[in-house]
């Protein structure tokens, strides 16, 4: 399977995004591990219609107009990790769950390491929105791009979040 990228500018720096005939498969961050993520080959196109459209939903997103994306998600993992990565499609805007929370979620509550390792190998960063996902102690914990992206993304949404409220009142 070849996968199509281009790159975008984003309030959090440069983003790839990585996309197959099928949907989405990726959203790697500047500094990204390149072996935490392997989608090989992949050749530059920067008008592919799912880049495009996930491009003008990030940007959305980054602005405080989004809250939940509709994209279609090309996940490429284990199966245990499909449902790791789809249990964080459930966490709403602007709120954070544990690791536990997810392995109780998806029926395997033992599992908190394996859903954190998952979730580590998530492909799909903000989208699939695993900067969502904390420690028991509610303290943040590793994401693939940074502390400082996760703490800004939690802000941001947090922020979002509120003055939604705030309106609807």
């Amino acid at each position: 399977m070849t996968y199509f990228y281009k790159t975008m500018k984003s309030p959090l720096g440069e983003l790839k995004l990585v996309a197959s005939n099928d949907g989405l498969a990726a959203i790697l961050w500047e500094n990204d591990d390149p072996k935490r993520v392997r989608l090989h080959p992949q050749e530059e196109n920067k008008t592919h219609p799912v880049l495009l459209e996930t491009e003008r939903q990030l940007n959305e997103y980054f602005a405080g107009r989004l809250e939940n994306f509709s994209l279609t998600l090309d996940f490429a993992g284990t199966d245990f990790q499909k449902k790791v990565w789809k249990a964080l499609l459930t966490i709403p805007f602007g709120e954070t769950r544990s690791y536990g929370q997810i392995a109780r979620k998806i029926g395997h509550p033992k599992a908190v390491r394996a859903v954190g390792a998952a979730n580590g190998k998530n492909s799909i960063s903000i989208v699939a929105p695993c900067h969502r996902v904390i420690g028991a102690n509610a303290q943040l914990t590793g994401f693939a791009g940074g502390l400082k992206a996760k703490a800004w993304l939690l802000d941001t949404e947090s922020r979002h979040a509120m003055q939604q409220k705030s309106k609807a009142a």
